[in-house]
């Protein structure tokens, strides 16, 4: 299927880096194969921590072999908001620099790279952040030396999440995910040293379920990407899913990753014809974008729309054209949190003017290009003599309105800032250690200079802290951290524009269990009645009849026959064995 993991690029991967980490046990010294010189930001350190981040939208197909003169790839349609978290993370590095009750005396440094949306230039930039960009590396017997990245911040989809971490999960070197939901993700014997801080796909689900079950709609269609995210959570949905849970799904069906007219009108036909109003959809923006021009196209109303998290805030779709349709819409959306300072620090960015951006290597400088409309020097091939401008530096930035300045709904990017904290601090926990009564073989600590990458994870799955929005962070058995999420709606406001609320929440803590929080005052219902909607397959029996499966329909589609004599139903729908005076009540005397 689209979107899984290629096995044999996954292989070929592996073989490089297990050749890698033998050169460098075997032998004195090792080379680099080849130098990863992609978009990305770089700051030096004590301690490395590395990133990767979604900053472009497509990439040139790159010849990505380990030559003497490696063709490099292309990145560019920057997006602005995987910017911002690239930035994030830049900021929450230097806050903790600056806090002297936090590693007083280190200093964290990073290593960001953009992955461009491809499996194969995530997967080198995280073979290039844990093996090091020094050009030879010289072995010591007693191996002492900092590591080149303590752990890695990333990477942004599940998919690609897993390609890597299948592979740092063989020596333990941390991953810690800000955006990878799929709950396969969770096994810890093939994940080994994978975290996260957004919730996986199974608390997802079970939030929509514990919704479904709130409101009474037990008949729902299901919508998913085919990839590992939808694929994973339908697993969920069906195995979870039931008449004594929340309800049934009318249907399931995939969503084609390109504009593929005629299956799109083919699945928006299956829901017009349903009877179930409505209508989960576990896929992304682009998903989305191509469905609802079909749902335009054949004027598809009068649904209740549930929106997983990787679309529920997407404004692309919030627009007077499609809320019509999507208008009320319920979304399962990543935790919004506050970070001080945060905007401040993006107003201080400042392009590099000794690495220009001839080679497009250089996200700021890419950034500063994209807003000001000029080019670094050297500029393209005629871009001077069709009346282009050079880029000074010297621009205005706080005169600018854009995306990356806007702090208000932080949501992937406090999973960022979350992430970065929890890699502080498990190095600080580790640090503190006391010689004599450490955690390992004969009470011995781990050290810097010596530490072995499992180790490490060890102080990771100790983590557990409170952000300075009192949110409490610590990671189960699984690397999952305390999961919460929150549940917005759209609305449609009168004028005709529109907005996103949050209208409650739900989590889980490690003394209540889960909780589901909603404020039904202030949901929007795009209903005439303006109140939600009824979405069931079959209406409760009336007394004196019992529900009766329909053949080769689910549980919650069912006729209602009368019971037979000398039997009454109750509210289960069940017909029962009268006993007593009460059998003389339904049965006239002779």
């Amino acid at each position: 299927m689209r979107g899984f993991v290629d096995n044999n690029l996954l292989l070929l991967m592996f073989s490089y880096f297990s050749s890698a980490v033998s050169s460098s046990l075997y032998s004195s010294s090792c080379q680099l194969q080849g130098e990863f010189n992609i978009n990305g930001m770089h700051k030096t350190g004590d301690v490395i921590l590395g990133g990767i981040f979604q900053i472009n939208l497509f990439s040139a197909d790159p010849d990505l072999t380990f030559t003497s003169e490696p063709q490099l790839p292309t990145c560019y349609g920057l997006e602005i908001i995987g910017l911002r978290q690239a930035q994030t993370m830049a900021f929450a590095i230097d806050e903790i620099n600056r806090n002297s009750n936090l590693l007083p005396n280190v200093t964290l440094g990073y290593s960001l790279y953009d992955n461009c949306i491809q499996l194969r230039i995530g997967f080198r930039a995280a073979l290039a952040l844990v093996s090091g960009q020094e050009e030879e590396v010289t072995v010591e017997e007693n191996c002492v030396g900092t590591p080149p990245v303590l752990g890695i911040v990333g990477d942004t989809t599940s998919s690609n999440s897993i390609a890597i971490s299948t592979v740092l999960g063989l020596y333990r070197v941390p991953m810690v995910s800000y955006f990878a939901t799929c709950s396969c993700l969770s096994d810890r014997q093939k994940f080994p040293s994978f975290f996260r801080t957004i919730p996986s796909d199974a608390f997802q689900v079970n939030a929509m379920i514990q919704i479904l079950k709130h409101f009474g709609w037990t008949w729902a269609g299901l919508l998913i990407s085919d990839d590992d995210y939808g694929v994973h959570a339908a697993r969920s949905f069906h195995s979870d899913l039931g008449p004594a849970d929340g309800g049934c799904l009318a249907y399931t069906e995939f969503l084609p990753w390109g504009d593929d007219s005629a299956e799109l009108k083919r699945v928006v036909d299956v829901m017009r014809k349903s009877t179930a109003r409505v209508v989960i959809v576990f896929a992304h923006k682009t998903h989305m974008i191509n469905l609802m021009k079909e749902v335009v196209r054949q004027n598809v109303t009068g649904l209740q729309w549930m929106a997983s998290e990787a679309w529920a805030s997407v404004d692309v779709l919030q627009t007077p054209h499609l809320m019509p349709y999507l208008g009320g819409t319920l979304g399962i959306a990543i935790r919004r949190g506050e970070i001080p300072g945060l905007r401040d620090f993006l107003l201080q960015i400042r392009p590099d003017l000794h690495h220009g951006n001839a080679d497009g290597k250089n996200v700021v400088n890419q950034f500063w290009e994209h807003t000001f409309q000029c080019r670094f020097a050297p500029p393209p091939a005629g871009w001077v003599e069709a009346g282009g401008k050079l880029c000074t530096g010297q621009e205005v930035i706080e005169n600018v309105e854009s995306e990356l300045f806007d702090v208000s709904y932080l949501r992937p990017e406090y999973n960022v800032y979350k992430a970065v904290y929890a890699l502080a601090y498990a190095l600080d926990d580790m640090l503190q250690c006391e010689p004599g009564r450490g955690p390992f073989s004969n009470n011995t600590c781990a050290h810097l200079q010596r530490m072995e990458p499992w180790q490490f994870v060890y102080y990771l799955e100790k983590v557990n802290f409170t952000t300075t929005f009192g949110d409490q962070v610590s990671f189960d058995e699984n690397g999952d951290a305390l999961p919460i999420y929150d549940i917005i709606n759209w609305v449609w406001l009168p004028d005709g524009g529109t907005k996103v609320q949050r209208v409650g929440e739900v989590k889980r803590s490690a003394f209540k269990g889960e909780e589901l929080t909603l404020e039904e005052d202030k949901i929007f219902w795009n209903f005439e009645s303006k109140q939600p909607p009824r979405s069931v397959c079959s209406e409760s029996c009336p007394p004196g009849t019992r529900m009766a499966t329909k053949k080769g329909e689910p549980e919650c589609c069912f006729d209602c026959v009368p019971c037979s004599e000398g039997k009454i139903s109750n509210t289960t729908g069940e017909c029962k064995v009268l006993k007593g005076t009460y059998y003389t009540l339904f049965r006239p005397l002779k």
